[in-house]
């Protein structure tokens, strides 16, 4: 879970640095975007599961499917395998490797099932909350080690929602120089939060 956070928080700050005000997109809806996408990908460096072996299951699955419409039953293993163009070896080698994935999978899967029975959905996931605490009191205490004005900047930006015009005004600067400014605090921001994060996932791993 904290690797994942880790993933979704440098996920925001990626989109904060990213963000294009100009292309007429809400900036929550971008960061939602970037966020899941930072976290999928966190997922995917984890699956032990050749991406090769979870497309040579979709197919056999797909030619199963195919067939079964095709004929109105269920396919023999040679119509399969021709469906395939395989051999019948070949094939029951496939069949061997799918099914040792679904064999490895299914304690996780059944124990995901179980504990979504056991547990309240309307109540809030305490560790959840935890780790969302403790992200966002890193934050706060990075932001508040920022000079006035990148604190100034941000605050005006994503608290206040003005744009980068309308933020140059107050400070008395053009636009790409808030630009600048706030490039310069995200950066800062993601520096720290790497740096504070990474002793949090390190001892995660290590428990």
């Amino acid at each position: 879970m904290s690797d994942l956070t880790q993933a979704g928080v440098l996920g925001l700050l990626d989109a904060a640095e990213k963000f294009d005000q100009a292309k007429g997109v809400r900036f929550r809806t971008y960061a939602e975007l970037r966020i899941r996408g930072a976290i999928l990908d966190s997922l995917r460096s984890l699956d032990w599961v050749p991406r090769s072996l979870r497309r040579q299951r979709r197919e056999l699955m797909r030619a199963e499917s195919r067939l079964e419409a095709k004929l109105g039953r269920k396919a023999t293993d040679e119509e399969l395998a021709s469906e395939m163009q395989l051999s019948l070896p070949a094939l029951e080698a496939a069949r061997e490797q799918v099914r040792r994935v679904e064999v490895a999978s299914f304690g996780a899967e059944s124990f995901d099932r179980v504990a979504a029975l056991a547990v309240d959905p309307r109540s809030p996931n305490p560790h959840e909350l935890l780790e969302r605490h403790e992200i966002e009191s890193l934050l706060a205490r990075a932001i508040e080690n920022l000079p006035a004005r990148e604190r100034l900047v941000l605050t005006l930006y994503y608290h206040e929602e003005l744009t980068m015009k309308e933020v140059g005004g107050i400070l008395g600067v053009n636009e790409s120089r808030v630009s600048q400014i706030h490039s310069k605090a995200v950066s800062k921001l993601r520096l720290r939060l790497r740096r504070d994060l990474r002793p949090r996932a390190s001892l995660a791993k290590s428990a």
